[in-house]
């Protein structure tokens, strides 16, 4: 039989485990790999238009004559899959791997071979459970035809294949892609801690605001440990109330040691207990149990930090650990109010007014209160920025008199810092000298995430997109297990800027995905698939958008940049219909 080529979209899957679940359940594994085809792939494979070539056991070899097709076919399926494991216990669960690729291959007869085929059983081995993986041609005739995210994996040395071949995994695959283990991440060059939620032992949920506090403050003060890698609350305090394996822990969150603990507050007594676990092995480094009146409550946590950095690094001078600023305030009453308003303003609830009267009320107590002071001009910002403010001017002019008095009082407090700065350049002070705040803020504190994050969305205002890139994605380093959606804003906005469109519109879509009620990266993709000559994607978009807020266009001068300025305006307006 005579033998000819063609271009041809090839797919290979097979299933993960299945040595393993044939050797547990030989009969019943079988029946349900069966069930599988015919409920569910092989109609899929026929809904798409795919031809199976050849099935080898637990495997399956398809052609498609569209690589859109075969995408199409590969993602449906694995979303499905959950559904179908549901009650089924980890070990039990047939778990599917897919492999893509576009590329010339040789059919004779109703088989097909070369490298085209090679390659993609080759990208099917490197896939994970429920995953699907796909090779550099595939990825670059899909992915501004499809509504997916693709994560570049780099490329790939396989086997039988001479030049390295580049693989992305397809993230978008909803509940699918949740079943993956969360990679491990590396240990830093430098001793590397994390400090888990403490419990509240005071029997009163009224207090768990005060427990969460103290945690925070401990993250702070270890955080001044320039030789320390510290790992953020936002992402540290994910684990709250769960029983963790402090082993996973560290992996999660690359981490060498965990630090554990509870806090019982009863009448004018503090008790804090701790203890310090080496998350590589579990074993227990050093436990203390220190008790001491509301007056001593600093001391006690300046004594929890000098404790575990002297166990991490025994040539520690304990003056190090020392809070080099002067104690926030010495009015309890008023650090009382600013936990509350603190606990106020990281919830997901709209409750600024709150936390500004809290907050206005500690500062009311103690002028000198520096974090109080600069809560506050952060309250108003929220305010504004969220279309809360029931008087704007007086709300700005507050605004900026908390953060310029925050500053005055800041010494070397890196938070105070920050936030005065960010909020100062959002009010419309000079964005440069802003930068020069945060800037010195994160030389006092290499490990404030925060503050890497700020500064990257200052930086992106200030017209320098790939400085911002550079520091949001260090603050994601020290944040891993943080909420990603306004870091992939930012990221994504920053691309757009530099006028990467390709690598705009993916991290763009998935700061929508995980943050979907927040407007700014509507408005950048919109604008971003209106450069991109993709109108109906754009329409799309600002239609989304319009259902959270009623501006399309907004004000733009928070982009110092004019040619930034006018590349988004521009894009927008293409994207509302708008004539220029």
């Amino acid at each position: 039989m005579s033998q000819t080529r063609r271009l041809a979209a090839i797919l290979a899957a097979d299933v993960a485990g299945y040595s393993r679940l044939m050797g547990a359940d030989e009969e019943g594994t079988l029946e349900r790999l069966k069930a599988l085809r015919r409920e569910l792939v092989d109609p899929k494979i026929a809904e798409h238009h795919g031809r199976i070539v050849k099935t080898t056991g637990d495997g399956l070899l398809v052609e498609f004559a569209s690589v859109v097709d075969a995408v199409r076919c590969a993602v449906e399926v694995q979303q499905a899959m959950p559904e179908r494991n549901t009650g089924i216990g980890a070990d039990n669960r047939i778990e599917l791997r897919i492999g893509i690729n576009l590329g010339d291959v040789i059919v004779d007869g109703d088989d097909l071979y070369g490298d085209g085929v090679n390659i993609a059983a080759r990208i099917e081995g490197l896939a994970d459970a429920g995953g699907v993986f796909v090779s550099n041609t595939v990825h670059d005739h899909v992915r501004d035809r499809l509504p997916l995210v693709f994560e570049d994996l780099g490329e790939q040395q396989v086997k039988n294949i001479t030049r390295p071949v580049r693989v992305y995994r397809v993230r978008d695959l909803g509940a699918a892609a949740d079943t993956r283990a969360p990679p491990v991440l590396p240990l830093p060059d430098k001793p590397s801690i994390a400090v888990l939620p403490f419990a509240n032992m005071s029997g009163d949920p009224e207090q768990e605001y005060f427990a969460d506090g103290m945690v925070e403050e401990i993250i702070t003060a270890l955080s001044r440990i320039r030789w320390l890698f510290v790992i953020a609350r936002n992402s540290s305090f994910t684990y709250k109330g769960q029983a963790v394996d402090v082993k996973q822990v560290g992996r999660e969150l690359g981490v060498r040691y965990v630090l554990e603990g509870s806090v019982r507050k009863a009448g004018g007594r503090v008790r804090i207990t701790a203890q310090l676990i080496d998350a590589t092995n579990g074993a227990h480094l050093w436990a203390d149990r220190l008790d001491g009146l509301m007056e001593d409550i600093f001391e006690l946590q300046d004594q929890v930090a000098s404790s575990v950095a002297g166990i991490i690094e025994p040539a520690l001078q304990a003056a190090e650990t020392a809070r080099s600023a002067a104690r926030p305030t010495a009015d309890l009453t008023a650090y009382d109010l600013y936990l509350r308003a603190y606990a106020m303003f990281v919830s997901s609830a709209p409750q600024m007014r709150e936390a500004l009267r809290l907050t206005e009320q500690a500062v009311a107590r103690d002028p000198r209160f520096g974090p109080a002071l600069a809560w506050a001009a952060l309250c108003c910002y929220r305010l504004l920025d969220g279309g809360w403010s029931e008087d704007p001017v007086a709300d700005r002019r507050k605004g900026v008199d908390f953060a310029r008095r925050a500053l005055e009082m800041a010494g070397d407090d890196p938070g105070v810092v920050v936030n005065s700065a960010f909020a100062l350049a959002y009010f419309g002070e000079d964005i440069e000298a802003m930068i020069a705040l945060v800037d010195s803020a994160l030389t006092l504190n290499p490990n404030y995430a925060r503050g890497w994050h700020i500064s990257g969305v200052l930086r992106l205002r200030a017209g320098q997109p790939d400085i911002a890139i550079e520091h949001v994605v260090a603050s994601l380093r020290l944040s891993p297990r943080a909420r990603v959606g306004n870091s992939l804003a930012v990221i994504g906005s920053a691309h757009f800027l530099s006028r990467r469109f390709d690598e705009a519109a993916p991290k763009l879509l998935l700061a929508i995905q995980d943050s979907p009620s927040s407007a700014q990266p509507y408005r950048f993709l919109a604008a971003c698939y209106a450069h991109m000559g993709r109108p109906d994607d754009a329409r799309e978009i600002v239609a989304r958008l319009r259902a959270i807020t009623a501006v399309v266009i907004p004000d733009a001068s928070y982009l110092r940049n004019l040619e930034h300025r006018e590349l988004l305006l521009s894009g927008l307006r293409s994207a509302a219909g708008e004539t220029p």
